[in-house]
């Protein structure tokens, strides 16, 4: 075994380099030779949901895929801003205006979901059929107009001509004909509209969750969106004439995607069939499919297989889902194979439509659900000729049933949503000793999402020796660490003495490793007293610090999407949450170190903030941790170019909240003369109810009190 503070004995087994000249300051620091950046992906062109690839390996056992099924649930709940899940009111629909056709109706309905929010739909129920039935949730996806999409007949002709519809009221109203053909199936119907469309008027489709604070909140329309499928749910699972034992959920594109996102975080559906979205190909390119944290080294089809073992059925066109047989369905295949379920899940490929939910798509969805909800109807299913109802005929509102006065546009929702996420974490907040392992539970699980899983084993980690430099008095020993097959590397240097004691110290500088020393290269006073008295001194280069910018320039930050941030954080990593992620890495390394016994930690100046987010998931790896909070607060970010962004920071009591995992581990903030209240209090409440050792000092730290603090 390598070790990262090596025994003086073996120093000679290990390339080793004495400095000399005027470069001495630049050289003792530098792993790397110079004009060299280091070999990590994160440098390169970050992931986008239109890339042409977005690769995921199902794990190889049961129980692992269990142990990455949770944490991509959570993934998805904390992402969509339902982690923990919100409670939702009861049904209490307005149910009016049937509609009569020979074998079926069709109903208006509007239901509450978020304060003076609500969902919008028509609820098909076959005629004639007694007992409870099967029920299937329909959300439309992005077609024009929505639920009252009518192709036109010229559409319709060029459908009919191509194969992919035989009738022409089904050509110009597929979404009617899929409700019609279901309907008369046997099953009972919610058609129900996504957020801006249709009857659901009160907020644009793509308004008023974009900015900074939305981000900070984790408010974003996805989750919205998923909210209000689970609201339609509730109201489907409600009725009485419903077989709660045979709920399906099946939509196309923009609903294929809340189909699959419904499914993998609620355990009651039994049979779904997300057409033309499960891919390893473009993830969805709308405001409304995509959140900060969504695809972090996962893709649709990830997402997807948390349905596993349940029957789920695919199909797929002349889009990104063209290759879902061989890419996608494999994966898919594997995860059931764990349950020995293969034959649960399928998908059919149809190059010759373009992006759709045809009849072809439909009767194959028909007989999946005829199968697996066991509606007892012969196979195959074929659709028969509707009447169909005009658009402005299926529209919920009128002058009976106008939309409630407390409906609600984006901003008065986000308040109240605002409102919620401070009562919810309020209630979280533990007021005795008992009480922190939920608020640990809670938190940590967001925080693992949002920053990082806390330190990784010896499995998961990368390292190389890259040098070591004798000076008078010390060593430098150089290393360049990273992640197991993550293609990152943090170029790191470990300060050792002749009287060295087994305590290490991590000192995270917002200059990296060279921040430790003088211009001449010379440690800083504080970083000697520490060696003096028998201390090893770890630096390094954090994402985009030190060694990851060239000589001479500034850092430069990914550029988030403009339009929505959210299409770059749903698969990227920030900077700040790459910084602490490379922290953990580090302490990963000192704790594979046999030599070390004790690990320290402190921050100074911008980089507190910093240690302070990974000590809360360090757990018992760290022993004294003194950091400066440099009087930084969420609140203070109002730019998504800012490299202290972090989504749902607020959400989760921000620098103080999730600093308060550390709790009850020894910590010292210094620096905490401008932390917001609300930011500072949560790790104050944490502590004293943890009866942890927590000391707060105003005044910002400089790095000699540190090295005082810490040797008292």
């Amino acid at each position: 075994m390598r070790y990262l503070v090596v025994s003086l004995i073996l120093v000679s087994a290990i390339c080793v380099t004495d400095v000399r000249g005027a470069d001495k300051a630049a050289d003792v620091t530098r792993v790397l030779p110079a004009g060299q950046l280091p070999a990590d992906a994160r440098l390169g062109t970050p992931r986008h949901l239109r890339d042409k690839n977005h690769p995921w390996a199902p794990p190889a056992t049961k129980a692992a895929w269990l142990r990455e099924a949770d944490a991509i649930r959570k993934q998805v709940l904390v992402s969509t801003g339902l982690w923990p899940l919100p409670p939702r009111p009861e049904p209490n629909p307005t149910i009016h205006g049937k509609i009569e056709r020979d074998d079926y109706t069709v109903e208006k309905v509007f239901l509450p979901s978020a304060p003076g929010h609500y969902v919008t739909g028509n609820l098909y129920r076959p005629k004639n059929r007694p007992g409870r039935l099967p029920a299937v949730l329909a959300p439309h996806g992005h077609w024009n107009q929505g639920r009252f999409y009518d192709a036109g007949e010229e559409a319709a002709k060029k459908q009919i001509e191509g194969g992919g519809e035989s009738l022409m009221s089904a050509a110009r109203y597929p979404l009617q004909a899929r409700m019609v053909g279901l309907a008369r199936m046997g099953c009972v119907v919610f058609h129900y509209d996504m957020v801006g469309n249709a009857d659901s008027k009160q907020i644009g489709h793509t308004e008023g969750f974009r900015d900074v604070e939305a981000l900070s909140r984790l408010q974003n329309f996805m989750g919205l969106q998923t909210y209000n499928s689970l609201c339609a749910l509730d109201f489907l699972a409600s009725l009485p004439d419903v077989d709660t034992d045979r709920l399906g959920v099946s939509g196309s594109s923009g609903g294929g995607t809340q189909t699959f996102m419904l499914c993998a975080i609620d355990p009651r559906p039994a049979a779904a069939f997300p057409a033309v979205m499960v891919s390893s190909n473009m993830q969805g390119g709308c405001i409304c499919e995509n959140a900060s944290y969504l695809r972090l080294g996962i893709n649709n089809v990830a997402i997807a297989a948390l349905f596993a073992p349940r029957p789920l059925g695919m199909t797929g066109a002349n889009d990104w889902t063209i290759d879902i047989e061989t890419k996608g369905l494999p994966e898919l295949k594997q995860v059931y194979s764990l349950y020995g379920a293969q034959e649960n899940v399928d998908a059919k490929a149809y190059p010759q439509f373009g992006h759709n939910y045809n009849q072809v798509a439909r009767e194959r969805m028909y007989d999946w659900m005829n199968q697996h909800l066991k509606i007892g109807r012969d196979t195959p299913y074929k659709e028969t000729d509707f009447e169909p109802i005009p658009p402005a005929e299926l529209s919920v509102f009128d002058e009976a049933h106008p939309l409630p006065e407390n409906a609600s546009d984006a901003a008065s929702l986000r308040e109240a949503v605002t409102e919620y996420q401070k009562q919810m974490f309020d209630s979280l907040l533990p007021k005795s000793q008992t009480d922190v392992a939920r608020y640990d539970k809670t938190i940590r699980a967001a925080a693992n999402v949002m920053l990082d899983t806390g330190v990784p084993e010896a499995m998961d980690l990368e390292r190389e020796d890259r040098d070591t430099v004798h000076e008078s008095g010390y060593d430098i020993y150089k290393l360049l660490v990273g992640r197991t097959g993550a293609q990152e590397q943090v170029p790191l240097i470990a300060l050792v003495s002749p009287n060295f004691n087994g305590e290490a110290v991590l000192w995270v500088h917002p200059d990296g490793k060279a921040g430790l020393f003088t211009e001449d290269g010379e440690p800083k006073s504080a970083v000697q007293d520490l060696l003096d008295e028998g201390f090893a001194v770890v630096g390094a280069d954090l994402f985009l610090t030190g060694e990851f910018v060239a000589e001479g320039e500034k850092p430069k930050y990914p550029a988030l999407d403009e339009k929505y941030a959210g299409y770059t954080l749903a698969y990227n990593r920030s900077v700040l949450a790459n910084r602490v992620r490379d922290i953990l890495t580090v302490i990963g390394t000192m704790v594979e170190d046999e030599n070390i016994n004790t690990i320290h930690l402190i921050g100074t100046g911008e980089a507190g903030p910093w240690a302070m987010l990974a000590r809360g998931l360090a757990g018992k790896t760290v022993d004294k941790t003194i950091v400066d909070a440099n009087g930084f607060g969420f609140e203070s970010v109002t730019s998504i170019n800012d490299p202290m962004l972090l989504a749902g920071a607020l959400k989760y009591g921000g620098l103080g909240g999730l600093t308060a995992l550390a709790a009850p581990a020894e910590l010292t903030v210094a620096g905490t003369k401008g932390v917001p209240t609300a930011e500072l209090q949560p790790l104050k409440t944490v502590y004293d109810a943890a009866q942890g050792k927590l000391t707060l000092i105003d005044e910002k730290l400089d790095m000699n009190k540190a090295a005082e603090l810490l040797l008292k």
